[in-house]
């Protein structure tokens, strides 16, 4: 991977010499069926046609290109000699001159891994499907090209495949003489090219428009996915999201859609959510159900499907200089898929997904050791690569939400409507967008922009009650804290919520207040002469972004009645909130499972049931002592069987109470019911046993030794399909078995024989909570080993080899101090490595925190 590496350095003094005039690609992928050559490695030809200018002439720079070998190239119409001037991963060009043509021949290899152009065989009828993948760097997998997203072009791209297939590419298609031609796009960046071809099922429609001054936009809808998956395919669902996103976005961006026509491809074995591809956007194919799903499945995929389509405008076609302000896509898409859901869906509850879920992210990534401003320091593509995490994407939008707050929402979107338009094609960085921004709001950005965007951490604030002698508000504070890493107090700009029963019962507010939070100590003056609450909410209706903590009275109040609050949002803010003093061991473990089983069975938000339930588990599994960890299991199944029962058959609350139960099933009877719901020995009323809830009652009963290879097997052979392949190889790494343990390590380290969605499966099933013993002798192998998969493996593969393995179920303190000893002795391994294993450590290490508050409760 060093050598695959691109520095900023570097790409600043390629751009600053450089400008691109086009790009023309030829790609030949008719080796893509059929049986491969003997050494496995298969290969399809690539020949690039870059047409560029240099500053300077006469002198030296690079082209970029990861190729198993090179058949010609030629500079300017002299031949040049590949051996001398390509390393495996750089073209090297002397001598330029005004204007350059380069030609480059090249066998390019196709991917397992997810990376460049992928290769998949669906083993239901043998069909191969490809497409690409490139964010950020991986377009030199597939053609030669300046891999930096400031060195725009427009791209021409034709494809040669197999008789029978269709092939997509950003521009519109055409297929003459066996060859498939792409319109000329508009100048965009590499990594947002893409090439997806195969024999998909294929579905079509179209989306109008008319402005305002009488013009019509027609945009021709697609949408594409495996043969084996078109059953289950709701085409008409995706469309209809789609259709009213450019609706939103035309509405409020003033700027029509620029990329000509949307398909939308769901593609195998991906590495990602979806990527943005102007034209030819790809997602996972788990957004097509194979079974009953619940609505935050649905709406999950609608956000998606918003967010890329929000990056069409923020990415696209307005591109970050460097990979420093990712933000300026992904804050913005991910803001934008949420505030157009919530706008133009039906989904109109999403920022109670959104503060409940996506906020949960954000708030773990800030608190770690590799915190970083939204406004990162990017080196280099290895830091590029690990910085698509919870601090770009949701706090960037969460900030983003507080802008909105601090600017109104006109100002902003007036700034987005002039940053398009001045920089359309273009790219930019931080300031390009701060400055519409005051333009339109008259605020202080810069201001704002170091307090937000320029600083790590996050603040908690927490309320300050004081009661007058009859009863009523003689003065609330909000006071603020921030972190000694991260010390920085911000400008909030927040609501305050005052709530109590009301004559039927629930929890309502009863007043409300908006405050500028600025410093450590904020008086709402509006509060002060209101009725004493029960509960005090800081930051109610979630407009910025912070820890929320409790006054000892409000905490009370949750406690005996967090079921009561009758506002989705407010109870979704309070259950965040009271997680994350779980895990910032403030809360015993016991005690916020406790609430779960008292509470989350009169949760209406079934996205916000699906997180509590995943925070009752990881409670359990992480922060509660080892030794009630048999009790709390015991209490959740017990709990989940009891709401599983009472749900409204056939409803999602009844489904996804299931799912937990197998989630959380260890004991003889539970288990035995799972056995016998499957085998339909047993039957609970409207709960319908489809394919995808026999794989999640699978796995516990293969964790626990219950069902054995052969009733894998035989469950394989009733789904014999792509996702049924890795719902067994996952359950056969769950089995407890030494021997299982040593094949799946083995398969996914020491081979490289798995594809990435294989290797994604051997390590979900491989360390499991009830066989933490069989775990402990790979606390050693661990650390002897991830030094070398990262210098030996594609980066995506290396980073879920160390993150997927690291011992995290091995929490003790010797774990702790294997993983010190590691990296005292690997000062100079790579900064990304060093970086996932500096996350795994505060992991854990909060882990064992908490288990010592779970302790102390204990008594």
């Amino acid at each position: 991977m060093p050598g695959e590496n691109l520095s900023r350095d570097e790409a600043r003094e390629r751009a600053a010499l450089l400008s691109v005039d086009g790009y023309d690609v030829s790609l030949d992928l008719r080796s893509a069926v059929g049986d491969g050559p003997g050494d496995g490695v298969r290969t399809f030809r690539s020949v690039t046609t870059i047409r560029f200018r240099c500053a300077e002439p006469g002198a030296t720079s690079f082209a970029d290109l990861i190729a198993p070998s090179v058949t010609a190239i030629s500079l300017n119409g002299k031949d040049l000699d590949p051996g001398a001037v390509f390393d495996g991963c750089r073209i090297l060009l002397e001598d330029l001159g005004d204007d350059n043509e380069l030609v480059v021949d090249a066998q390019c290899a196709y991917s397992r891994t997810g990376e460049g152009l992928h290769r998949f065989v669906d083993p239901e009828d043998g069909e191969v499907y490809l497409y690409t993948q490139y964010e950020p760097a991986d377009s030199r997998r597939v053609f030669a090209n300046f891999e930096q997203p400031d060195l725009k072009a427009p791209f021409r791209f034709e494809v040669r495949a197999p008789e029978g297939w269709v092939a997509w590419s950003n521009g519109v298609g055409e297929l003459h003489d066996g060859v498939w031609r792409f319109a000329e796009t508009r100048p965009i960046s590499t990594y947002i090219t893409a090439i997806v071809a195969g024999p998909y099922h294929y579905v079509t429609d179209s989306y109008s428009r008319t402005f305002d001054d009488g013009t019509t936009l027609e945009i021709p809808l697609g949408a594409l996915c495996r043969k084996g998956l078109a059953r289950h395919f709701d085409a008409d669902d995706v469309f209809l999201v789609t259709k009213q996103g450019l609706d939103f976005f035309h509405d409020h961006f003033d700027y029509p859609y620029p990329f000509g026509k949307y398909d939308q491809a769901f593609v195998p074995e991906y590495n990602l959510g979806a990527m943005e591809n102007p034209g030819c956007v790809t997602f996972r194919e788990e957004f097509i159900f194979r079974g009953k799903v619940t609505q935050a499945s649905y709406e999950r995929r609608a956000n998606v499907i918003l967010h890329e389509m929000a990056h069409m405008w923020f990415g696209d076609l307005v591109t970050m200089e460097w990979w420093d302000d990712l933000w300026l896509k992904e804050s913005f898409a991910d803001f934008m898929g949420t505030f157009s859901a919530a706008e133009a869906t039906r989904f109109a509850g999403a920022w109670t997904t959104f503060a409940n879920n996506r906020k949960a992210w954000a708030y773990r990534a800030d608190q770690l050791p590799s915190t970083h401003p939204i406004t990162a320091d990017i080196r280099d593509l290895e830091d590029a690569k690990l910085n698509f995490d919870g601090i770009t994407y949701a706090k960037g939008a969460s900030v983003l939400k507080q802008l909105v707050a601090y600017v109104g929402r006109d100002a902003f979107l007036e700034g987005a409507r002039r940053y398009f338009k001045r920089n359309a094609y273009g790219n930019t960085r931080l300031g390009d967008l701060l400055s519409v921004l005051e333009e339109t709001s008259g605020r202080d950005m810069a201001a704002w922009s170091r307090a937000w965007l320029q600083t790590a951490g996050v603040n908690s604030l927490t309320p300050q009650v004081l009661l007058g002698s009859e009863g009523r508000i003689d003065e609330l504070a909000v006071l603020q804290e921030a972190a000694e890493s991260h010390p920085e107090l911000r400008p909030h700009r927040v609501a305050v919520g005052l709530y109590r029963r009301s004559s039927e019962g629930a929890l309502e507010r009863y007043a409300r207040a908006e405050v500028d939070v600025d410093g450590p100590r904020t008086v709402v003056a509006e509060l002060a002469g209101a009725e004493a609450p029960e509960l005090v909410l800081v930051n109610d209706d979630d407009l910025t972004y912070c820890k929320i903590r409790f006054d000892e009275g409000s905490l009370a109040t949750l406690r005996e009645r967090l079921g009561e609050i009758s506002d989705p949002l407010a109870r979704a803010l309070c259950w965040s909130a009271l997680w994350n003093l779980t895990r910032d061991a403030l809360m015993p473990a016991r005690d916020f499972i406790d609430l779960v089983l008292r509470f989350a069975g009169r949760e209406s938000d079934i996205g916000v049931l699906q997180m509590l339930h995943a925070w009752a588990n990881s409670a359990l599994t992480h922060y509660a002592t080892p030794e009630w960890r048999d009790v709390g299991g015991q209490l959740l199944a017990e709990g989940a069987l009891r709401e599983l029962r009472q749900a409204e058959p056939g409803s999602q609350h009844q489904l996804t109470w299931a799912r937990f139960f197998a989630a959380v099933a260890s004991g003889e009877a539970e288990l035995g019911l799972l056995r016998d719901l499957l085998e339909g020995t047993a039957k609970i009323d409207g709960l319908e046993m489809d394919q995808e809830l026999r794989w999640a009652f699978l796995e516990p009963l293969a964790s626990h030794g219950v069902a054995d290879e052969a009733a894998l097997s035989a469950e394989l052979a009733r789904d014999d399909t792509a996702s049924g392949k890795r719902h067994q190889v996952r359950c056969l790494a769950a089995r407890p078995s030494a021997a299982v343990k040593a094949q799946a390590w083995a398969a996914v380290v020491e081979s490289d024989a798995l594809s990435n969605a294989l290797v994604e499966a051997t390590i979900a099933g491989f360390a499991q909570p009830s066989q933490r013993g069989l775990g402990a002798p790979y606390v050693a192998k661990y650390f002897s080993v991830i030094e070398r998969v990262w210098e030996e493996r594609s980066i995506q593969i290396a980073m879920d080899v160390v993150k997927g393995l690291f011992p995290s179920l091995q929490d003790s303190q010797a774990t702790l101090s294997a993983t010190d000893a590691w990296l005292s002795e690997h000062e100079g391994a790579a900064s990304a490595l060093r970086r996932l294993v500096l996350e795994a450590r505060d992991d854990l290490a909060r882990a064992l925190r908490a288990q010592a508050c779970d302790v102390a409760a204990a008594g």
